[in-house]
């Protein structure tokens, strides 16, 4: 049976990638944002390109009821991966943020895909195997805000689930990117011409790269040598000074 993948922020940037290479691969689509015009005009071109199945799901996952109809979906039988990648930053830094705006982020970054990650493992455990990828950061390495926190829990959470879950055939796989050419930056007004040409990766590898690690089951998938090195670095050294260069350019 052809297997669904259900793809969280699959409108743009990463996820809209995810969507192109996972229906190259034959999934049939379960796309979800918030933007219904998008949704419905990227479905009806993946469907027409790849001659796949597309659907769309119009949700906010910084609410309940957007969560728990992204979930339902999740849990029927034919999703057999799950890619949770929804997800945005804040302009300011804690502090300066209003506490609702924190909150929200805090259900998109994280309580999303702990809902959406716990409703696929039972429905996976329960037919034998499947695959969660958890769109993460290499700002999950360094100490630089609630961003660099929340990326954090989804790189640790994801090690561990793949590991327990391993045994029931599900693996679960936290991507860990660095600056990628998409629209993420530009949402939160940040200047992308202060970082060096040399940092920044495109879509289609980091997308490349992550499901070739999820297939091979690897709990963790930093794309790129020079990203790996900074994630070893990010953990080793002072996190003083690691919070001082991870904060230029903010």
């Amino acid at each position: 049976m052809t297997q669904t993948a259900v793809i969280t922020g699959a409108t743009s940037g990463i996820g809209a990638e995810f969507a192109r290479q996972l229906a190259q691969r034959g999934y049939n689509l379960v796309l979800t944002g918030r933007n219904t015009e998008r949704l419905e005009s990227t479905a009806d071109e993946l469907a027409r390109d790849y001659s796949v199945k597309t659907e769309w799901i119009a949700a906010d996952l910084a609410t309940g009821e957007g969560v728990a109809a992204v979930a339902d979906r999740v849990g029927q039988p034919d999703v057999g991966l799950l890619v949770n990648n929804a997800g945005y930053g804040l302009k300011n830094d804690f502090a300066r943020n209003e506490l609702q705006a924190e909150v929200d982020h805090l259900n998109v970054l994280v309580n999303a895909p702990l809902q959406l990650s716990h409703t696929a493992l039972n429905a996976m455990s329960s037919r034998g195997g499947g695959r969660i990828i958890n769109v993460a950061s290499v700002a999950g390495f360094l100490p630089r805000g609630t961003y660099s926190a929340a990326k954090a829990w989804v790189i640790n959470f994801s090690r561990w689930a793949n590991i327990y879950y391993g045994g029931r055939g599900i693996t679960v796989t936290a991507v860990c990117p660095g600056f990628v050419h998409t629209d993420f930056h530009a949402r939160m007004e940040m200047d992308k011409t202060v970082y060096p040409k040399w940092m920044w990766l495109n879509a289609d590898r980091v997308v490349r790269e992550a499901l070739a690690d999820a297939f091979a089951g690897k709990g963790i998938s930093i794309p790129s040598k020079r990203y790996r090195v900074l994630a070893t670095v990010g953990n080793r050294a002072p996190q003083a000074l690691v919070a001082r260069l991870a904060g230029r350019g903010r």
